[in-house]
């Protein structure tokens, strides 16, 4: 694993704390930074803020609550209908204007939404160190998952320091020119996030499905599944609750196409639960009950597997190859026959099924956050002025 180096740049505050600001936009997001909030407060020499975009506003806000995490700044910037142009700028000019007050020494995102993209990018205007969690993920195709691949590595260019999940995501980077010195392996702070959620949380039995019926939980919201590819998925539903005793338990994202689709599509089935999104404790009480999880979500293909959870990835390419060849995913695309072919194999072949339960997760081990934090504060407070310089240099300007 190699060392983030450190900043030769921040100063402190008049406590003597480096300031870190934590900028949150999404659910999946809240669910990833909120165990990094609290790795970040534990260290004395660093003074947290935790700013809100809201980019999604109740989904976000529900997340925030369980995890009892008040944001000091929220700009609520939601807006029903809006373009991604629209919120790229409204959070791009917001953002600037959080980053002119706070005079931060660092910014924490996450991921690959639009607000990781406008934050990185303003902090890049005012000369902000940014890091960036979950980095080095890669499909190499601009176009999928859209818009988040091109977030992403637009954020890997101008981040100083990169906390990639894996060993793979790293080489990534390290294959676009960022330096070692600005790399740290840390696993994925979702795992962190799920276990304590599973230890923590009021996970309550009500997926457990009827005696000799199994459930599959269904996620399913990209904006590249929508139209045709999610026409397909939801022929494969209505397949497989007819062919087999499962039931299938779908939280249908607000999106108005993906509401208008599915409800259509699936409204009439009996044995499919068409509910609304499910809050964080929920979600992961449903994973637990669930026999196996079809989602497009980047998450899931995370999360589950750290329930011995199957996953089929309803898409033709993931960022998350990982899984695919640890063995707890399976690539089966937005393709009714090869998802329910897939289905049907784990669902009547129970050696397959525990060759992929039983498979290791190779996302993390629940320590990320800790970790992530202590790179923070080597960036922030350590002595080494020099090594800080070279970091930036070749994690950012020189590629």
């Amino acid at each position: 694993m190699t060392a983030v180096s450190d900043s030769p740049t921040a100063a402190p505050t008049a406590s003597g704390r480096r300031r870190v600001l934590v900028a949150i936009g999404t659910r999946p997001e809240a669910i990833k930074l909120a165990p990094v909030v609290r790795a970040l407060q534990d260290r004395d020499r660093l003074a947290v803020r935790v700013l809100a975009t809201a980019q999604h506003r109740q989904m976000l806000d529900q997340v925030l609550r369980f995890f009892a995490i008040e944001p000091d700044l929220d700009l609520d910037l939601m807006q029903a209908g809006q373009t991604l142009s629209d919120l790229t700028a409204r959070l791009l000019t917001a953002v600037d204007g959080v980053l002119a007050d706070e005079q931060p020494d660092l910014v924490v995102g996450q991921g690959d939404t639009t607000t990781v993209l406008a934050t990185a990018l303003a902090c890049f205007y005012r000369g902000v160190p940014f890091a960036h969690v979950e980095a080095g993920l890669r499909t190499g195709d601009l176009g999928a998952p859209f818009p988040e691949e091109m977030n992403r590595a637009v954020t890997g260019r101008l981040a100083h320091l990169h906390f990639p999940p894996t060993e793979g995501a790293a080489q990534n980077l390290r294959d676009e020119g960022v330096a070692d010195a600005a790399i740290e392996v840390t696993g994925n702070p979702v795992i962190d996030a799920l276990l304590w959620a599973a230890e923590h949380g009021d996970l309550s039995d009500e997926f457990a499905p009827p005696s000799g019926e199994r459930l599959v939980l269904l996620t399913a919201h990209r904006r590249e599944s929508f139209g045709a590819p999610l026409l397909e998925i939801c022929a494969a539903v209505r397949e497989l609750v007819r062919q087999r005793p499962v039931r299938v338990v779908y939280p249908v994202h607000p999106n108005p196409t993906v509401q208008a689709t599915v409800h259509r599509e699936l409204g009439d089935e009996p044995k499919v639960q068409l509910i609304e999104p499910l809050d964080y404790p929920r979600f992961v009480a449903a994973m637990r009950a669930a026999h196996l999880v079809w989602t497009d979500s980047g998450g899931v293909q995370e999360e589950a597997p750290a329930l011995g959870k199957p996953v089929l990835v309803l898409r033709d390419t993931t960022e998350r190859p990982e899984g695919v060849t640890a063995g707890t995913a399976r690539l089966v695309g937005p393709s009714r026959e090869r998802i329910l072919a897939e289905t049907l194999r784990l669902l009547d072949d129970d050696a397959a099924y525990r060759a992929v339960a039983s498979a290791v997760n190779p996302y993390g081990d629940g320590h990320a956050a800790p970790r992530i934090a202590a790179a923070v504060e080597r960036f922030l407070c350590g002595a080494s002025a020099a090594a800080g310089e070279t970091a930036w240099r070749g994690g950012a300007a020189s590629r």
